[in-house]
């Protein structure tokens, strides 16, 4: 089942996703203010249960961040081979995978629009994979990390690329933009390894084809990334780790193509569904 958070009239809700609509849940769990909260509490099977058979209670709505209230967001950066290949040292696989954090303010929902910011027009996509931790662990094994994940969702990975360039380092000053990346439509909760051993990620700008990768292709599968994460930090239900892009980015291509105002982005993974967003300057 599919699971979102969205406002409609001023307020806002969430609830699980049908054909037609969404049917709203905040009423039947009062003890969970928000979507965090009841995969938090290990909720999303409660959430599935109730919404059976109730009415669809929300036609008209727009889509916000899956999880806005989330507290740690992680992202694993050049994870698949031809990724790799693109640096000058990417010619062997490196022994551990890159991380780097965002923050939740700097995402937005489905059909939103991404924020281009007036001090750099060069605004790129990156297509992922997204994973939500559901049970606790620290040193968890390989062998029992999926038991650890509540729920999957999609990814635009948005960057501001010549700021992720500003120091030696570290590349959070250009992950972090308010709103210039995406996270939803929805979680679908994880109930088969199927949903990821079986992924694929299409990346589409305007109709055209920019990203096209299967997670299994992946240089630190998800099972390492869970085991390698929570040797240094316990992983918490709501955890969020965005879990690696394939290659294909504007910034890659000669010459180089950047996300502009009336530009769609379509994310689409064959297990979760397709994450679209448009493009905007910031304060229009």
């Amino acid at each position: 089942m599919k699971f979102a958070t969205y406002s409609s009239g001023g307020e806002t809700f969430f609830g699980a996703v049908v054909d037609g609509g969404i049917i709203a849940l905040n009423d039947v769990f009062p003890q969970w203010p928000t979507l965090f909260d009841a995969v938090q509490a290990d909720g999303l099977g409660a959430l599935a249960d109730a919404a059976d058979g109730k009415a669809i209670t929300h036609t008209d709505f727009t889509y916000e961040m899956v999880l806005p209230n989330a507290r740690r967001i992680l992202c694993v950066g050049v994870n698949f081979p031809d990724r790799n290949a693109e640096y000058k040292d990417g010619s062997e696989q490196p022994k551990y995978m890159s991380l780097f954090p965002r923050f939740a303010t700097g995402f937005t929902g489905h059909d939103r629009p991404l924020i281009r910011p007036p001090e750099s027009h060069q605004l790129d996509y990156e297509g992922e994979v997204a994973i939500v931790i559901g049970k606790a662990g620290r040193r968890i094994a390989q062998a029992d990390a999926y038991d650890h994940i509540a729920a999957i969702t999609i990814c635009n990975e948005g960057t501001i690329r010549d700021w992720v360039r500003h120091a030696k380092f570290n590349v959070t000053q250009g992950k972090n933009w308010d709103r210039s990346a995406s996270l939803g439509p929805w979680l679908v909760a994880f109930t088969d390894h199927a949903l990821l051993d079986d992924a694929q990620i299409i990346t589409r700008v305007n109709g055209e084809e920019r990203q096209n990768d299967v997670l299994s292709r992946m240089m630190h599968p998800i099972r390492r990334e869970i085991e390698y994460i929570s040797t240094f930090m316990e992983l918490q239900p709501g955890d969020i780790i965005v879990t690696g892009t394939p290659t294909g980015s504007g910034a890659r291509l000669d010459p180089p193509q950047y996300l502009k105002p009336g530009d769609v982005v379509e994310v689409e993974v064959n297990t979760i569904g397709t994450l679209r967003n448009t493009i905007e300057d910031e304060g229009v």
